[in-house]
């Protein structure tokens, strides 16, 4: 009896039902009472309901999130047009800091304005900046975050033409999880082959790291024109070989630069800088021990080198600009996707300043998926600290190769959509 006294009083207190006279304690009785106005149909509905919730409540946790697990399920028993259309109803929309007021991009611009007259930048419209989170994606998800820095830009500026085919028309970025998804799609659809073998066809739930390929890949099976350019030095020329299948193709003409352009096949499994080869290891981890390794070998790039890369991007930038004549010039140009061995970050402009020997400075404005929102965010409104953040110059590019990533204009017709299956791109040598 003392121990019965331990427990509350209303469970020790069984009422009987008016019904069928059955006692139960009275924290019970009313529910009990209210089930003999059910029909038998709705009886057994609340019982399966009642069964169901047992069921989730003693279930262990599952990996992932519900809406992830069913994209994850579904289309192993479907059709490939019922992959898609599972794909475009279940994809999740990926969480970021928003940044209001105009956005990142408004911010840099006035931090931008209030240099020195001697500076002139070229900018993108408008970009999001998607950070890589700790419980996410930190050391291997900055493909993806810079693909979603590349999607903002093209819904906000160029919205009539991707809103009807960009990730199923439905209008937001996907999280990580469902651009796994969409890149086994592409796969699927015959886009870059060899990087789907590679990838064995499947990359969803996997941190493995993506690169240009697969940006130009995935935004190509939506119908974008997704390109590719190649930066090296002639001595490791042989590098973009080192995938079985790839093929030099026909060497053009000399550009006026001196330059020498040369069409080569781009073949994944992702790009030549993320691939391990004797040079260089890829693992992140490595980066900076694998930037000194490099930089102090023979065929280190010198900073006239570097500049064939800086001189790209400010004519890529310069070439279609909206009307303006001040030191910050809005381009029409979406932002390019920067890639080299161990990271890769977003190229959302260019700046030049003109110092006083007239010898001009480039600096490339970057967002890195590495960096905090947050952080980018009131270093720009303070106007403290920002340029530590996202200038970098020429004499800061001391790998041996680069890759950049830039969506042209327009969506493509039909027939160029066969011929944007094989991922071409154009070699520069530095």
């Amino acid at each position: 009896l003392s121990q019965l006294t331990t427990f509350p009083l209303h469970i020790l207190i069984l009422l009987p039902c008016p019904f069928c006279h059955l006692r139960f304690p009275s924290s019970e009785l009313e529910r009990h009472a209210n089930n003999h106005f059910l029909d038998d149909h709705e009886q057994q509905r609340l019982e399966n309901d009642l069964e169901l919730a047992q069921q989730i409540a003693f279930a262990p946790p599952s990996p992932l999130p519900l809406k992830s697990q069913v994209i994850s399920d579904l289309p192993i028993e479907l059709g490939f047009d019922e992959k898609v259309n599972c794909l475009i109803n279940l994809q999740s929309r990926s969480i970021f800091h928003k940044v209001e007021g105009g956005g990142l991009m408004a911010l840099l611009r006035k931090c931008l304005e209030s240099e020195s007259d001697n500076t002139i930048s070229v900018l993108s419209g408008y970009v999001d900046h998607f950070e890589s989170l700790e419980c996410e994606d930190v050391g291997w998800g900055c493909g993806w975050r810079n693909i979603q820095m590349l999607s903002s830009h093209l819904f906000h500026q160029r919205q009539e033409e991707v809103k009807g085919v960009l990730f199923g028309g439905q209008g937001f970025i996907p999280d990580i999880p469902s651009l796994q998804r969409w890149l086994e799609i592409a796969w699927e659809k015959g886009f870059d082959q060899p990087g789907s073998e590679h990838f064995n066809g499947k990359i969803y739930g996997l941190e493995k790291w993506i690169g240009t390929t697969e940006c130009a890949t995935l935004l190509r099976s939506f119908g974008l024109r997704a390109m590719i350019v190649d930066f090296g030095p002639k001595e490791l020329e042989s590098l973009y070989l080192s995938v079985p299948g790839s093929s030099t193709g026909v060497e053009g003409k000399s550009e006026g630069n001196g330059v020498k352009r040369r069409g080569i096949q781009v073949y994944g499994p992702m790009d030549r800088f993320v691939v391990k080869k004797n040079h260089c290891s890829s693992s992140q981890a490595d980066s900076n021990v694998q930037e000194k390794s490099c930089s102090s070998s023979d065929i280190t790039n010198k900073n006239e080198g570097q500049q064939v890369l800086v001189d790209w991007i400010w004519n890529y930038f310069s070439d279609s600009n909206k009307p303006g004549n001040g030191r910050v010039i809005v381009s029409e140009k979406a932002p390019l996707y920067f890639q080299h061995d161990g990271h890769s970050r977003t190229i959302v402009g260019i700046q030049i300043k003109h110092q006083r020997n007239g010898v001009k400075q480039h600096n490339l404005l970057i967002l890195d998926p590495a960096h905090r929102t947050a952080a980018l965010e009131k270093s720009l409104k303070r106007k403290v600290g920002w340029q530590r953040l996202i200038k970098r110059g020429v004499h800061t590019l001391k790998k041996p190769q680069y890759q950049l990533c830039y969506v042209e204009p327009g969506v493509a017709t039909l027939e160029e959509m066969e011929l944007l299956k094989t991922i071409n791109s154009v070699f520069l040598e530095l």
